[in-house]
């Protein structure tokens, strides 16, 4: 059997993998659905996401990021060649914009790899994390070989840019082949602000607070996550936009 490596988005499933799933676990540590994601090279855009992160989200500041977010990446640039690689992401917005980033990555070394994408079996806005060990188990068990990878990376690059018109036209190229992906794209571009709009997550969570008539975070963010699980946005995403609600109000 091939070299196994499994990379995750994120450490909530890393904590519950399965032992007996063979293979090098490596986090995608990031959130790239949120925040400037400008830069020529990945070492200014390492620069340009640390100093984000460490003035938007408590308790990760630029050095975590230097020291827990970049190494996870440099080891999949170091993943050798003819391996396996097991893609763990699932359908939402926050997952496919880190999978897209990989993809473009790994593009990049050059290498002959198998990829594989792993989704659970049915989606909710518990993911992988509503999951049983069985249950994941039967989800790579049932992993998928992935094609069309020249695309797939490219998706990245447009994302990057803000060319939404290239990137719809790429995720219905991959439509018969990944269909889940043109909602994840759609959704993005719903939340870019447009002739005064406050953007689709922005203008959701504004609803929500209006009809529970509270500001009160936990109701907020449960109710957000049951309806816009398209978003896949963390409680981190989700207390920043409402900061920036609340000051602007």
């Amino acid at each position: 059997m091939k070299k196994q490596f499994h990379i995750l988005n994120g450490d909530s499933l890393k904590e519950r993998f399965p032992e007996n799933i063979q293979g090098e676990i490596i986090v995608a540590r990031e959130c790239l659905v949120d925040g400037n994601v400008q830069g020529n090279s990945l070492s200014e855009l390492y620069k340009i996401r640390a100093q984000f992160i460490g003035n938007n989200y408590d308790g990760y500041d630029a050095q975590d990021y230097f020291e827990k977010t970049v190494p996870e990446f440099e080891k999949m640039q170091r993943i050798p060649d003819h391996a396996d690689i097991n893609l763990w992401f699932e359908d939402d917005l926050f997952c496919q914009v880190n999978f897209w980033f990989v993809i473009n990555l790994l593009s990049k070394a050059k290498n002959e790899y198998n990829y594989f994408l792993i989704r659970p079996k049915s989606h909710s806005q518990f993911g992988f994390g509503g999951l049983h060990d069985s249950e994941i188990i039967s989800a790579y068990d049932n992993r998928f070989k992935l094609s069309k990878l020249n695309v797939l990376a490219k998706l990245w690059e447009s994302y990057q840019v803000g060319d939404h018109k290239e990137l719809v036209k790429l995720s219905k190229q991959l439509e018969s082949l990944y269909p889940f992906m043109i909602n994840a794209v759609e959704a993005h571009i719903a939340s870019i602000p447009i002739d005064g709009g406050l953007g689709r997550p922005t203008e959701s969570l504004i609803q929500i607070m209006d009809e529970l008539n509270t500001a009160e975070f936990a109701p907020i963010f449960k109710e957000f996550c049951k309806r816009e699980a398209i978003y896949g946005y963390g409680d981190l995403q989700v207390k920043r936009l409402l900061k920036e609600i609340k000051s602007s109000s």
